[in-house]
């Protein structure tokens, strides 16, 4: 009887015992990996438990709203689970720094916008008209400004567009389009956030709509109202 020949490529018995503490010691290395990655996601757990506590209310808004999200405002997209945005911070319209959290307690439609972006520039004359319409201490139009050079061409445009209800909010280094971005809440302007009275973003719009519409009245109304 003739023994089994090896067949090429396959390891040799001192091989294999070579390799077994080899691959012992590689797998304590990956049990241990993934016991530091599962306590470094032990907090992001909490913060999201708070997150969702903290937001709670917001989630039977939105089942509401969910109606109400057609026509001209169609494109709104509602959070299944509204959660807590950052708190940004812009210039306010005199210049000093205000954020977000400054805003607690009013329904916010925060509209991010550049003066090169031309859907931008097009849907600007209907929210100061949503503003004139709606805005009270209830609800506020907050749209702040991205342009990052030549400063003065956003005023300047308020003005021609005869602007004369928004108050002019500004981020002349456009940090919050970052933060937001780098969250993947957003990926370009305009974008407009639909903000809780406690900081929660109940929805997002990526590009313009026209927010003298009825049905974005309809929408907001029902939301200050909740």
């Amino acid at each position: 009887m003739t023994d089994d020949p090896q067949k090429p490529g396959e390891p040799t018995a001192r091989t294999k015992s070579r390799l077994v503490p080899i691959l012992a010691g590689a797998a304590l290395v990956i049990a241990a990996l993934g016991a530091v990655l599962y306590g470094m996601g032990k907090p992001d757990s909490k913060e999201a438990a708070a997150d969702a506590a903290k937001c709670a209310p917001e989630k039977d808004l939105t089942a509401r709203l969910k109606p109400l999200v057609h026509g001209e405002v169609a494109a709104l997209n509602l959070n299944s689970a509204p959660k807590s945005l950052p708190d940004l911070t812009f210039n306010g319209p005199d210049g000093a720094k205000t954020s977000l959290a400054a805003f607690k307690g009013r329904l916010v439609l925060l509209n991010l916008w550049a003066t090169w972006c031309v859907p931008c520039r097009q849907e600007m004359p209907s929210l100061d008209r949503l503003e004139a319409s709606l805005g009270s201490d209830d609800f506020e139009v907050v749209a702040v400004n991205m342009d990052t050079s030549r400063l003065d061409k956003a005023k300047s445009f308020f003005g021609e567009i005869g602007v004369e209800k928004l108050g002019f909010y500004a981020d002349p280094k456009a940090d919050v389009f970052q933060v937001l971005k780098q969250k993947g809440g957003i990926m370009g302007l305009p974008t407009t956030i639909l903000v809780g009275k406690d900081g929660c973003e109940i929805g997002t719009m990526a590009g313009p709509a026209k927010w003298d519409s009825p049905e974005a009245a309809a929408l907001i109304t029902a939301a200050q109202h909740s």
